[in-house]
């Protein structure tokens, strides 16, 4: 029988010292956030007591399987296989080492740290979303190539309170209480009136270590954007993600908004997306897409290319999980509408940023915020791979408006249920996020799909009632 006061090794490398330590450092914090994330990108957890850490970092912790098999709203999902068919037993989540950090602005003080899932054998769970990135990190790695990346943050800072027709609005700035209602992209003195809540923000990031950089109005009232620096660890660019969307909302919350993490909270202006960028370093840490000396562009970059376009379309649940993300693709929107790619140009999915060609990237612009970032960031990575072992050609490079330009025989889904029934047959999807969490993910979406398909909403009465 298992016995859960046995010390055994973590098989997700972490290690008592750093709990000790970090508890000498921070005699202050009195309890901790455990944080294991889902599908869905959703933090589920415990908040336990600061005496239970050392006995985490020791020997894990007990968490339901269930929990890997919840949609959006926390209710089991029967067909993922993980409920009963499983008796709902316990596995052992144990840290991520480097996510042990304090909370800043809590009181009284708490500390988190991510989790990743394993069986009672140390094995890892094949449903737990971030081992599947790190299942694709290993197989790059094996090849001699090393991902490095990192995720743009959009969202919205929205009041508590809706408007006279029962809609979001936009938050009043922090700093004086006004509101603004216009489109106030890239305005700097517009960044003033939440200054207090930015501040926080940054504080909090850096308690955490998260290196968040570069803040912007962005494009539509109460929309911003949070930059991350690049990371060489793929992994640690997604924690980062991950860690940031937790912090921004309580940070937000503290002061009277609500962080919106939708992709599309207001119907009349543009979505939020979380851009990612990535590019691959050989075993010498050289950069495999910078091109030589007389090549315009590197051919591993434009296979890399090729192989995202092949297979985005049968990855756009990963990249638009809910039935809101559909509602940001539309034209003119700054959110891709077809599988293209471009230098320099913002109306493609997949934009080759200018610059130094020691950074070359790509930068993968499908992605919603409300998407989960270790999905994102291991389909991708299974792209580039299936575009450079089969020397995929991305074919022409979209200049000017790619709005115009998109092909009406694009074979990517229309909405939601077409983009289920693509993941659903999609061998490759099967093998980018292996076939359990294939396997989850899919009934999860298709529950949620149902959820949502059979709910008469506000405005089928308002088109219909009196009419039909």
């Amino acid at each position: 029988m298992d016995n859960p006061n046995t010390v055994a090794t973590s098989p997700s490398g972490s290690a008592p010292a750093e709990a000790k330590a970090f508890l000498g450092a921070h005699p202050e914090i009195e309890a901790f956030d455990i944080v294991l994330t889902d599908a869905n990108g959703i933090g589920r957890g415990k908040i336990v007591r600061r005496h239970e850490l050392m006995g985490i970092f020791q020997n894990g912790r007990h968490l339901p399987i269930s929990i890997l098999g919840l949609d959006i709203t926390g209710e089991d999902v029967h067909e993922t296989g993980l409920v009963w068919d499983t008796g709902d037993g316990d596995l052992r989540a144990w840290p991520i080492p480097g996510t042990l950090v304090p909370l800043h602005g809590t009181n009284p003080p708490r500390g988190q740290v991510l989790m990743s899932m394993h069986h009672l054998d140390g094995q890892p769970m094949t449903s737990d979303p971030r081992l599947v990135l790190a299942r694709q990190v290993e197989l790059l790695a094996a090849r001699g190539l090393h991902p490095a990346g990192a995720f743009e943050l959009e969202f919205f800072l929205l009041a508590n309170e809706r408007d006279a027709d029962g809609k979001v609005q936009a938050a009043r700035a922090v700093l004086d209480g006004r509101r603004s209602a216009k489109t106030e992209v890239y305005s700097v003195d517009h960044l003033h009136g939440m200054e207090p809540l930015f501040s926080d923000i940054y504080a909090a990031a850096k308690a955490q270590g998260i290196p968040a950089e570069t803040v912007i109005s962005e494009y539509a009232p109460g929309q911003y954007e949070l930059t991350l620096n690049y990371r060489k660890d793929v992994m640690r660019a997604a924690d980062d993600l991950v860690m940031l969307k937790r912090l921004v909302r309580a940070q937000a919350r503290r002061h009277g908004v609500t962080a919106c993490f939708m992709a599309k909270p207001i119907e009349a202006y543009a979505g939020s997306g979380m851009h990612f960028h990535v590019s691959l370093q050989d075993d010498a840490g050289r950069n495999v897409f910078t091109e030589a000396a007389g090549e315009k562009w590197s051919p591993s970059l434009l296979n890399a290319l090729g192989g995202l376009i092949d297979t985005m379309a049968e990855s756009m649940l990963v990249f638009a999980p809910h039935a809101n993300s559909w509602r940001r693709f539309v034209a003119q929107s700054y959110a891709p509408v077809a599988p293209s790619w471009g230098v320099n140009n913002r109306s493609v999915a997949l934009r080759v940023p200018a610059g130094d060609a020691r950074n070359r990237r790509i930068e993968h612009r499908p992605s919603g915020v409300d998407a989960n970032p270790y999905l994102v960031a291991a389909t991708v990575l299974a792209g580039i791979v299936k575009g450079l072992d089969e020397g995929l050609d991305p074919g022409p490079e979209t200049t000017g408006n790619g709005y115009e330009q998109a092909t009406e025989k694009s074979t990517m889904p229309v909405d939601w249920r077409a983009a289920i029934e693509a993941a659903r047959a999609s061998d490759f999807l099967k093998s980018a996020l292996g076939p359990d969490l294939h396997r989850t993910f899919v009934a999860i979406k298709q529950a949620e799909y149902l959820r949502v398909a059979r709910t008469v909403s506000e405005l089928d009465y308002h088109l219909y009632l009196h009419e039909v």
